[in-house]
């Protein structure tokens, strides 16, 4: 078990270090929901579920999904090339 969580807090170590040389912001957004995941097996570990539910629920599901509505809108996130050109000729 103490191996498991040495491996845990090395991939945190490992996440955090990836996210911040990440030059693309959607894997920026990737490598922080998986670093949430891994926190929130910690706090299971740690024996603390309620921490670790609201880790989970806030740090992986509504802050991702608010990250990915903010890309989408700064167009950082684009469509297919194909998908653009047939909705200006419709336009």
């Amino acid at each position: 078990m103490e191996l498991f969580r040495i491996i845990l807090l090395g991939f945190l170590v490992v996440c955090a270090i990836s996210v911040s040389l990440s030059r693309k912001l959607l894997n920026s957004i990737l490598i922080y929901m998986s670093y949430s995941l891994v926190v929130s097996v910690i706090w299971i570990l740690l024996e603390s579920p309620d921490l670790a539910i609201t880790e989970a629920a806030v740090g992986a599901g509504i802050t991702s999904v608010l990250f990915f509505v903010t890309l989408k809108k700064i167009h950082a996130i684009q469509e297919k090339e194909g998908e653009d050109k047939d909705e200006r000729k419709s336009s």
